[in-house]
């Protein structure tokens, strides 16, 4: 299967509009990369304070005459089994990028891969058999590497069945690629089914 590397010129003539660099475009890529990987973390550490531990209320030792510091209960952080001070609590990490920033951004880091020379053109991607060794074989030979991100309209079963057991690839359609996944390949292989959706996502 030929592959021809993808220019900037190329992408133009397949529609896909492309951004003025400059300051607000890198600020929107961090934006939105920094949004995805905060929207995946749980937010569920917890540590318990010193009202929510087992502890039996009971004081460590009378109030005067040991020579200590008066304490009132063992359940005090400086205590083993006491209290965390300051621990994280359950907290929403996510945060909200509106869709325009995201669309920059998109076409920011597509543009750049492309200028790259890291994006691959092909007429299209389909493994026949539904055989790992064929999938690994056939982006071998378009990409000269494994780590590839392989963007199409569409798949099929026995092409998504051929992929299944190669975790540096990744197959994803046009319409679900996002940014994150852009920067995150050696190669980026695209299908010419695919430039529409592409061109449609880049425009304003």
């Amino acid at each position: 299967m030929a592959a021809n590397v993808l220019t900037i010129e190329a992408a133009k003539k397949a529609k896909l509009t492309f951004r003025e660099e400059g300051g607000a475009s890198a600020q929107a890529v961090h934006d939105v990369i920094t949004a995805m990987r905060a929207n995946r973390r749980s937010g569920t550490a917890n540590t318990k304070t010193r009202g929510e531990v087992a502890d039996s209320g009971k004081k460590p030792f009378r109030q005067k005459g040991t020579g200590n510091a008066r304490q009132g209960g063992n359940a005090s952080p400086i205590h083993r089994g006491g209290g965390v001070v300051f621990g994280p609590r359950p907290r929403d990490y996510s945060k909200q990028v509106n869709r325009k920033t995201r669309r920059l951004a998109f076409a920011v880091v597509l543009e750049d891969r492309i200028a790259a020379g890291d994006v691959l053109a092909v007429d299209g991607f389909e493994v026949t058999d539904g055989k790992t060794k064929s999938f690994v074989q056939q982006v071998n030979t378009i990409a000269g590497t494994d780590k590839v991100l392989i963007v199409a309209d569409s798949f099929t079963d026995k092409t998504y069945l051929a992929a299944r057991n190669v975790r540096a690839a990744q197959l994803i359609t046009a319409g679900e690629v996002n940014s994150e996944q852009l920067l995150a390949y050696d190669k980026v292989v695209v299908t010419s089914g695919a430039m529409e959706g592409l061109a449609s996502r880049t425009s304003v």
